[in-house]
């Protein structure tokens, strides 16, 4: 790489908010819902990211986050051992899963059998309600992805995020068709991490959580 691509290179490195109580029972939290506060466990989570040995070499120079609670209070644990502000983005914020907020998979199935069966299979059909798809969510996170590179610029930002999010990045990064954030696996407080040469994106790390072992 040469001095120009170096200098151009832009770090997203992206932290999974902790657990809410909704978590362990895996049931749909999007923008819509009840926006849920960290969990004991999610504190936990959250303190343990902070002084991770992976955060403190990242060289973090800004932080930003999605507006929901979880996120926002995850971002302030760290932000605080880091020393700095943190940026509330719109940008960042979760896919809206409509009626499905608040549900487990299995009660989706046995209220919404058909609509769950066409989301799974089409990253185009987005779920029972006013909600977005996963084809949605991937060109609204891929125009605000561009917004990032253009404000930090050759610096190394942290962005506390959803799974959606994070998969929609790393999805686009690999150039992967929408449907491959099914074959995905977040944990919360998980880190991972995109760097963009120019526009160009390479996939560094992805559920990064020997922090929380």
């Amino acid at each position: 790489m040469n001095q120009q691509a170096r200098s151009e290179l832009t770090i997203l490195l992206l932290l999974r908010h902790g657990e809410t109580a909704l978590t362990p029972e895996r049931r749909f939290s999007g923008v819509g819902g009840a926006d849920p506060g960290l969990s004991e466990v999610g504190r936990s989570q959250a303190a343990r990211a902070a002084g991770s040995t992976l955060l403190v070499a990242a060289g973090v120079e800004a932080v930003v986050c999605s507006p929901l609670r979880r996120c926002r209070q995850t971002a302030a644990v760290v932000a605080r051992r880091l020393g700095l502000e943190v940026v509330v983005e719109e940008g960042l914020r979760e896919a809206d899963f409509g009626d499905w907020d608040g549900l487990t998979s299995a009660e989706v199935q046995e209220r919404f059998p058909e609509d769950l069966r066409a989301w799974r299979a089409s990253a185009r059909v987005a779920p029972t309600g006013s909600a977005e798809s996963f084809a949605e969510v991937a060109r609204r996170v891929d125009a605000f992805k561009d917004v990032l590179l253009s404000r930090y610029r050759g610096q190394r930002v942290l962005a506390v995020t959803h799974v959606g999010v994070v998969k929609a990045l790393v999805q686009l990064a690999l150039r992967a068709p929408a449907e491959a954030v099914h074959a995905m696996e977040l944990s919360p407080a998980a880190f991972s991490c995109v760097a963009y040469a120019g526009s160009t994106p390479s996939l560094r790390l992805y559920n990064d959580t020997a922090h929380l072992r």
